[in-house]
Order: structure tokens, then sequence, then C-alpha cells
């Protein structure tokens, strides 16, 4: 059974087929708002995670992970201490970088210092703070704190102007030229406040619902 949205997706959508014609558009190609929460790992797991999938495909990534898990976790995501225990040669042998290794040792080190919190004392933060926060640890940046704040936390008002899909999107239903820049994306975000998650949610679909309405090409006889 999917996760409740902690806030009102009905109203959201209402708000965002308000905000401009454009919108009423896509929401009537894209449909209802079905955007499924993902489970609430401790941030420490969800963090590794996310540092593990940089820069990869998600079949090699997870190949690497799942080795994470088995050699420094018996099988399951390993306890900070485990990770920072854990030898080097361990690390590289599962198929980490010697960068991914520092950051996993960073975070580790940071989540037993109380930097990254728990999900409880998380959910009582607002957003700016969490991005302050988890963006201390070595290479977690800004887009990857917004994702988990939509995705995992269920955040209505995440608006990631970094984010390709969304800037791709945008340009796709606004019927632009260009991709916007983040700061051009940033000021046209501004009507669908405070539902921009939501309006990220339906830029990512337009990107979709365009790519699969293009004929796939057929090699020539």
């Amino acid at each position: 059974m999917p996760k409740p949205y902690p806030f009102n997706h009905l109203a959201a959508v209402r708000h965002l087929r308000a905000s401009h014609p454009h919108m009423q558009v896509l929401i009537a190609r894209a449909g209802r708002f079905r955007m499924p929460l993902e489970p609430h790992q401790h941030p420490f797991h969800s963090l590794l995670r996310s540092i593990t999938f940089q820069q990869l495909n998600g079949a090699a990534a997870a190949t690497i992970l799942q080795r994470v898990l088995d050699q420094v976790g018996g099988g399951d995501f390993p306890h900070p201490g485990q990770l920072l225990a854990a030898p080097d040669e361990t690390l590289r042998a599962a198929g980490l970088s010697r960068q991914k290794i520092a950051a996993m040792r960073d975070l580790a080190a940071k989540t037993l210092a109380g930097v990254v919190p728990d999900w409880p004392a998380l959910q009582s933060m607002p957003d700016d703070e969490i991005v302050a926060r988890l963006t201390t640890v070595r290479g977690v940046g800004v887009w990857t704190v917004q994702m988990m704040l939509i995705f995992r936390l269920g955040r209505p008002d995440v608006w990631p102007t970094l984010d390709y899909g969304v800037q791709q999107g945008y340009r796709i239903a606004f019927r632009k030229r260009l991709l916007p820049k983040p700061k051009q994306l940033a000021a046209a975000g501004e009507p669908f406040r405070p539902y921009r998650s939501v309006a990220a949610w339906y830029f990512w679909q337009a990107v979709r619902l365009d790519r699969d309405q293009k004929p796939t090409r057929t090699a020539l006889a």
C-alpha cells in the first residue's frame, strides 16, 4: 500500500491547473498525480545509496551497493561504525572509487556526530535546514537532498532547478525553444508555490510523454 502524501495533493493539482493554461494541458495529458513515496530508510542508508549510484548506471550501481551490504553489513545496510572500520581494500574490492569511499566515510562520521539526523528529527526540520545540514557531507549536493525531500519525506514545495528532467519538461510544456537556466527556472516556478514538488513531477511526466509519442526509428532495409 503506497504511503499517503503528507499534503493535500488534490489541492495541489487544482492550484497548478489554475496557474497557467499550459499546466492545464499538461495535467490533462499526464493524468492524476501518482508519485509513490519511497520507504523511510535512515538518512544514512538513503545517502549511502545515493553516493553509490552517482555517475553510474542503475544496474552497475546496484551490484556495487549489494557488495558493500554483503561485505560490510552482513547483507544489510551497515552501521556507520562498521563502515568506518571497513578497510579501504574491502570497499575498493566492492567496486567503489576512492572519491566515493571518502564520501561514505565522511557520511558515516557525520551520522555518528549527529550532523546527519534520524528520520523523526529530519521530519521536524524545514527544507532549507535539511539541505544546509546534509550538503555538509562530502559528495552530497543540493540535488541529492532535494530528491530525498520529494521522494522520501514527501515535501510539497521543493523546486529542483538543477534537474535536467524538470528543465526539459518545463521547456516542452511551455513550448520554449531553449532549456531554461536554473535562475530562469527558479523565477518560472513562483506561480507553482506552495506545490512545486508536484509541478516538478508533472514536468518529469512531460518528458516521458514527449519521448513516448516520438516514432521509433526503424533500421533501413
